[in-house]
């Protein structure tokens, strides 16, 4: 984790990964004055952001300490002791640090010390709330690796797991006291110890909304808005256009602080921000309305997202109106290595080896650029697979599947297509429209 920063932040100047300044041509230079003199960042509200000078944006982490660690590091963003170094840098984390991974206890409490270092040098580091990050406030440990649960483990552990079987005891024999005088105590305990490893209790007890780490995600917001482009987890669809990006982070945090398994609302609603992958999979000819008018609803001009893995790119969609940045970053999906960087309006793609690419204008760039990526990492069989589907599909118009008459469909096929019909619909959007 030595690795040397592939970009330094300095007042007023920069270097660019893999060749100097003179050489980044001079729209890049251009590009570069105009943000030094656009003047200091000025926060709008609670999730807007103006005249940034540079965004690094940094997918799903997944409990990998290293992998994000190497990313920071690249982007020049802390120095070889953890620190921040990023100067006045933006950096927007987009969710998902828990599950899959051992170290996420880790990364939270650096992420929690980097906060503090970063203002005062006039930058900020943002945590956006990921669907993975909202199931352990909410109970959803599925995905919970034994790491994660040994990182919490100390002397007291034993008695607070005691505490916690007799409690169960208690309530299973206050809810059926025949079927628990039946009960084989030593078999069912060996199969609960199974369920609730030591540590269990203390995790819970930190991922509870006013715990340590349920708090800070409590404190977090679901969309944030800085200058031209939304970062947010999953996606956008058009189902809550009539909220404005403030109520969207008040409605998942008042859910998270309530949670009704039986109605959870936004923040399980695989329409919801946290949870829809429609603009990472969808057919964009389909969608493509849906996101100019989302777009427009909340004046932005790109959205950039986490949560769907790419397997090694970052990846533009709809003319570059959506990135996709969750490259796969923790050893559970490749450790795969790349981050985005938006600086001076222009849109870049950062690598390993101190590789970058600016991301192609529209769709028709995007098979040279995908070369590129490829070129990069020959290695990575899903970036060669893609960049083949991408050739056989050039040509096709991208005219959306032809729909399935509802009338044709059974009852709770058709519920589906309703429900998808008017989520999709870019006049929910329109509606709201000053």
């Amino acid at each position: 984790m030595n690795q040397n920063s592939a970009i330094r932040r300095r007042s007023g100047a920069a270097s660019i990964i893999g060749k100097p300044l003179v050489q980044a041509g001079l729209a890049s230079f251009l590009a570069l004055c105009s943000a030094a003199m656009a003047g200091p960042a000025r926060q709008v509200d609670a999730v807007s952001w103006e005249d940034v000078d540079r965004i690094v944006a940094v997918g799903d982490v997944h409990g990998d300490y290293d992998q994000y660690m190497k990313v920071l590091q690249a982007a020049g963003l802390v120095d070889r002791r953890g620190r921040w170094d990023g100067g006045d840098t933006h950096l927007v984390q987009t969710g998902d640090v828990p599950d899959r991974g051992p170290d996420t206890r880790k990364i939270l409490d650096h992420l929690e010390q980097l906060q503090e270092q970063a203002v005062k040098d006039g930058g900020r580091v943002h945590t956006l709330i990921g669907n993975h990050d909202a199931m352990n406030v909410y109970g959803d440990l599925r995905y919970v690796s034994p790491g994660e649960y040994e990182a919490f483990v100390d002397r007291n552990s034993p008695r607070y797991r005691e505490a916690q079987w007799q409690h169960h005891l208690a309530t299973l024999e206050a809810r059926d006291p025949e079927g628990f005088a039946q009960l084989d105590q030593a078999a069912f305990r060996a199969q609960w110890e199974q369920q609730h490893p030591m540590g269990w209790v203390e995790h819970r007890m930190a991922w509870q909304p006013d715990g340590d780490y349920g708090g800070e995600v409590l404190a977090n917001p679901v969309v944030l808005k800085i200058d031209d482009t939304l970062f947010l987890h999953g996606g956008l669809s058009a189902k809550y256009c009539d909220l404005t990006l403030e109520a969207i982070t008040e409605r998942a945090h008042a859910e998270l602080r309530a949670f009704d398994a039986a109605d959870p609302g936004l923040i399980a609603d695989p329409w919801g921000p946290l949870w829809y992958r429609g603009l990472a999979t969808g057919n964009e000819a389909e969608l493509g309305d849906m996101v100019d008018a989302i777009l427009e609803r909340y004046g932005a001009k790109r959205i950039v997202i986490g949560h769907t893995p790419t397997q090694g790119v970052v990846w533009p969609r709809f003319d570059g109106k959506v990135v996709l940045n969750d490259v796969g970053l923790a050893d559970y999906y490749g450790a795969n290595f790349g981050f985005l960087e938006i600086r001076g309006g222009e849109v870049t793609a950062h690598y390993a080896k101190g590789a970058s690419l600016p991301l192609p204008a529209d769709n028709t760039g995007r098979i040279a650029y995908l070369e590129q990526v490829v070129a990069i990492n020959p290695a990575n069989a899903h970036l060669r697979s893609r960049l083949e589907r991408l050739r056989q599909a050039e040509g096709r118009d991208g005219a959306p599947d032809e729909a399935a008459d509802p009338e044709s469909l059974d009852a709770e096929a058709q519920a589906e297509a309703l429900e998808r019909a008017a989520a999709i619909n870019p006049d929910n959007c329109r509606a709201v429209l000053p």
